[in-house]
C-alpha cells in the first residue's frame, strides 16, 4: 500500500492538525495498491507517508485555527469491530444499526469499505481510527463533525476514486452537509441522507450519469 497527499477528491477538513487551505479544500490522503511485500522497507515508509497524510486529513477549525492532532485510541470502541462509531451522540441506537447494516451490505456487495466516524471535535478517537479500520484504497472515511462548518468530509481511497466522479463528493456535501441544513434538520439526518446517498451511487453502474442525482433516505 503507498499513499500520498492530494486535494481532491477530499471535501471539507475532518479531525485535526489542520493544514493551509485552499478554495476550501484541505489536502488528504489518498491510498494506491501496491504489489510490494508488506514487511519490506518501501512498505514501511507508505505506512508512515498514511499515517501522516491522514494526520493533515483528520483536521477542522475555521480559515485562522490551527488544531493539534488527535491520537486517542481509548475513544475507540470496545469489544466487536464496528464500520460505524459515533463517539459525539449524534445518532440513535435505530439509526446507528441501519447506517452498520448499510454500510455491511454495501461492503459485501461491493467490496467498498464505508467507514463512518461522527465525533465533535476534540472527542475523537482521531489517528486511531487508522489501524482500527484498516484503511486502505478501497476504503471511504465519512467524517461528520459541525465544527468544519460543513458537517460532511471525506476520505476516497484511489480505488473508490476511480468509480465515482469526483463531482459527486462535493456536491453531496453540498446537499445535506451545509450549516443551514443540519441545524434545521439535525446531525443525525444530515449523516443518514450522506450514507444512503454513498450507497446508492456506489451500486450504479459506472458511464454517463452516474450519481448525478443525490438520493438520500428521510426525504
Amino acid at each position: 500500500m503507498q499513499a500520498a497527499l492530494a486535494t481532491s477528491p477530499c471535501v471539507g477538513k475532518p479531525f485535526a492538525a489542520r493544514a493551509t487551505q485552499r478554495q476550501g479544500r484541505a489536502p488528504c490522503m489518498r491510498v494506491r495498491s501496491s504489489t510490494t511485500d508488506q514487511g519490506s522497507l518501501p512498505e514501511r515508509l507508505a505506512k508512515g507517508a498514511a499515517a501522516a497524510a491522514l494526520s493533515v486529513l483528520l483536521s477542522v477549525g475555521g480559515a485562522s485555527a490551527r488544531l493539534e492532532g488527535v491520537n486517542k485510541p481509548e475513544l475507540l470502541p470496545k469489544g466487536e469491530f464496528t464500520p460505524v462509531i459515533d463517539v459525539a451522540g449524534f445518532l440513535t441506537d435505530g439509526e446507528e444499526r441501519r447506517i452498520r447494516e448499510r454500510v455491511e451490505g454495501l461492503e459485501r456487495d461491493t467490496g467498498v469499505k464505508l467507514r463512518v466516524l461522527a465525533q465533535n471535535y476534540p472527542q475523537t478517537p482521531g489517528l486511531a481510527i487508522k489501524d482500527y479500520w484498516g484503511v486502505d484504497a478501497d476504503t471511504v472515511v465519512f467524517v461528520a463533525d459541525p465544527n468544519t462548518g460543513n458537517i460532511l468530509n471525506f476520505n476516497v481511497g484511489e480505488n473508490v476514486d476511480f468509480k465515482v466522479p469526483r463531482s459527486f463528493w462535493s456536491r453531496l456535501a453540498g446537499r445535506y452537509g451545509t450549516k443551514f441544513y443540519w441545524q434545521e434538520k439535525g446531525q443525525d439526518v444530515s449523516i443518514v441522507n450522506a450514507v444512503a446517498a454513498i450507497d446508492n451511487c456506489l451500486r450504479e453502474p459506472i458511464g454517463r450519469g452516474q450519481c448525478s442525482n443525490i438520493r438520500g433516505e428521510l426525504e
